[in-house]
């Protein structure tokens, strides 16, 4: 088991958008298996490769017991939107009611360079785009309307995890592939 810490709010990794993935090798293997394993021990229902520190477009999910992951990933959304609570590891304790797609189409690669495709509604569609925004920079307080995203972040700067003295930890992945 290799779990790695989780990169919080605040940390630039998480507003940077990250860049494909061009190599599916034995390092992107080991990515997927390290998000995989930080993820079931936070746990949580998604992590992206952003939250370790890792600027690639990888993420994983385990959601209604399934278990996956999904490389530069593309989605097609519904038209019908859902609010529900949402919550984020980079963001501990953290939670509010945040508009989404109902459903996803979303197609991409699993680790061998396999292409995949997942499609779903409800909890697996919210945690498609949730992941997906990590991949582009984007957190869910984003999604949230102006007093509710000013709520949050009061909540956040209350938050004993938030400060000056937060430590920016390094990771063991390469941030781009071919350095």
């Amino acid at each position: 088991m290799s779990v790695v810490e989780i990169r919080l709010f605040g940390d630039p990794v998480l507003r940077a958008p990250a860049a494909p993935v061009v190599d599916f090798d034995k390092q992107l293997r080991k990515l997927v298996q390290d998000l995989t394993d930080t993820m079931m021990d936070a746990p949580g229902v998604g992590l992206a490769a952003p939250q370790l520190g890792v600027g690639l477009r990888v993420f994983t999910y385990y959601v209604d017991g399934e278990l996956g992951h999904l490389i530069n990933p593309d989605l097609d959304l519904t038209d019908e939107m859902q609010e529900e609570e949402e919550g984020c590891l980079s963001l501990p304790d953290i939670r509010f009611p945040t508009p989404r797609s109902l459903g996803v189409v979303a197609k991409g690669w699993n680790m061998h360079g396999d292409p995949v495709t997942v499609e779903g509604t409800h909890l697996l569609a919210r945690c498609v785009q949730h992941e997906t925004d990590h991949l582009d920079g984007v957190l869910f307080i984003d999604r949230l309307d102006p007093a509710t995203r000013k709520e949050a972040m009061k909540m956040i700067r209350e938050s004993d995890w938030f400060g000056p003295d937060t430590i920016v930890k390094t990771s063991p992945h390469l941030q781009r592939s071919g350095r």
